[in-house]
This record gives C-alpha cells, structure tokens and sequence, in this order.
C-alpha cells in the first residue's frame, strides 16, 4: 500500500520516469504516512489512438467518483 499507476503518451525518457517515480515516492511517503517499502509504481507508455479505448473508458470514466485530479474534459 499504496500503488500509483501512471498512463503516459510515449516520448518520455527513461530518466524522467524514473525521476517521476522517485518525486511521487517521497510525496507519498510524507503525505501518507507510508514506508517506502510499501510503495509501488507502473508507468506505462499508452498510443494517442488507444489512450480513449485502453485509459480513458476503462480507467477514467468509470473512476470518477474516486478521482481527486479530474482532466479537462470532465470539469
């Protein structure tokens, strides 16, 4: 406890997911309490022409009333 799963647009560096993974990690430690340990992050590479069918109509949409970082087009 806790895992974040990050879905992306492909371009970004190894270094930079790396660098996300390392921010998200400390922000979560602080804020939830929680042992680094414990911590677990995906991030994963999705197309533009897959990101409606594979992230948005399965993991956004359905999601929303736990969401507490809503995108544009659900304001």
């Amino acid at each position: 406890m806790p895992h974040i799963s990050v879905k992306c647009y492909p371009g970004r560096t190894e270094e930079q997911k790396i660098m996300l993974a390392k921010k998200i990690t400390e922000d979560v430690k602080e804020i939830m309490e929680a042992k680094e340990e414990t911590i677990s992050i995906t991030i994963e590479d999705v197309q533009p022409q897959d990101w409606d069918t594979t992230v948005k109509n399965v993991e956004i949409l359905p999601k929303a009333s736990v969401m507490y970082k809503k995108p544009h087009y659900m304001e």
